[in-house]
């Protein structure tokens, strides 16, 4: 079922779901269900599945240079989600990316996505490599996520690549991202928000937001996308903290602020155990205002840790 389906049929019922990462390589599908099953109590319509870019490694060849190797350390995702639907009968949503694939490779991709029944993705631009200080796009692939969202667009309407005539059509539903403290690399966020309705004129049918720790900014950026004529529900991106490392690590990644109470409590924690209670209450706190505001889903980033997630959809499904 499409994901804009579970939504309508919810009838304003707030949905839980979460995102799992694909597991390091050489390591097997269990890991995958060992982090999905404490969390199927819950009831999700639907887990979302990252895909993640090469990364490059230099290797020392017999006459001394380095050569620089393209490397995947984790799998992709079609055969994940095909082992998530086929174990819980659930709706798997991968996500699909600009950086590190050709047109040719995404369009193989989402061919096997559609042969499998998979009907929904998520369509994301991706980050640099760890070794680029920018995103630079494959030579044939897309630099923009709205590039890639008209390729799958044109797939829905029967246009491949290289085919003069309409061939089978899929029927994806897309999802896209969305930024309440605005993507790192757009000037303003009024800016940022013309590129999601762009997006969104085009066809994409739900937003996911980055995660947020302070409500008052997702309803804001609500309210400013609903001015703006952007209409389709938007759904909040939770991720608790758990580490005291994290208090710098994700506004360092994720460009996101960090509210002064949740420092406060935060600084005066003497380990992690300590600081994971903290990021455990403040995520609890957050799910309810926004699930008591309306909110269609609550999608918590687990990076495939079910436990804290666990204790948090406890009390609140």
């Amino acid at each position: 079922m499409k994901i804009i389906d579970h939504i309508n049929k919810a009838k304003g019922q707030t949905l839980f779901s979460f995102e799992i990462l694909p597991p390091v390589k050489g390591e097997s599908v269990q890991s995958i269900f060992n982090a999905i099953d404490p969390l199927m109590e819950f009831k999700p319509p639907f887990i979302d599945v990252t895909y993640h870019r090469e990364e490059y490694v230099y290797k020392k060849r017999e006459n001394g240079l380095l050569e620089k190797v393209s490397t995947r350390k984790r799998p992709g995702t079609v055969g994940i989600c095909a082992a998530i639907i086929n174990k819980y009968s659930v709706d798997a949503v991968p996500h699909i990316i600009c950086g590190g694939f050709s047109k040719e490779e995404t369009e193989n991709a989402l061919i096997d996505l559609d042969f499998l029944g998979i009907d929904n993705v998520l369509v994301l631009r991706g980050d640099a490599i760890k070794t680029e200080g920018r995103f630079e796009p494959d030579p044939n692939g897309h630099s923009y996520a709205s590039e890639l969202l008209q390729q799958v667009l044109d797939l829905n309407n029967g246009e491949y690549l290289h085919e003069e005539v309409v061939r089978n059509k899929t029927n994806f539903c897309i999802g896209v991202a969305g930024y309440p403290e605005k993507h790192f690399e757009a000037p303003s966020l009024n800016t940022d928000l013309r590129y999601l309705k762009k997006k969104v004129d085009m066809g994409a049918e739900y937003i996911v937001t980055q995660m947020f720790f302070d409500n008052k900014k997702y309803f804001e950026f609500v309210d400013k996308c609903r001015e703006a004529g952007i209409n389709v529900p938007i759904i909040p991106g939770l991720k608790p903290i758990t580490t005291k490392k994290q208090m710098t690590f994700l506004p360092s990644i994720f460009h996101v602020d960090l509210p002064d109470d949740l420092v406060d409590e935060l600084e005066k924690c003497n380990d992690n155990a300590a600081v994971r209670e903290v990021g455990i209450e403040w995520a609890i706190q957050q799910s309810k205002e926004l699930k008591e505001a309306g909110v269609p889903c609550l999608h918590y980033y687990t990076m495939s840790r079910s436990k804290v997630t666990r204790r948090i959809a406890e009390g609140l499904f």
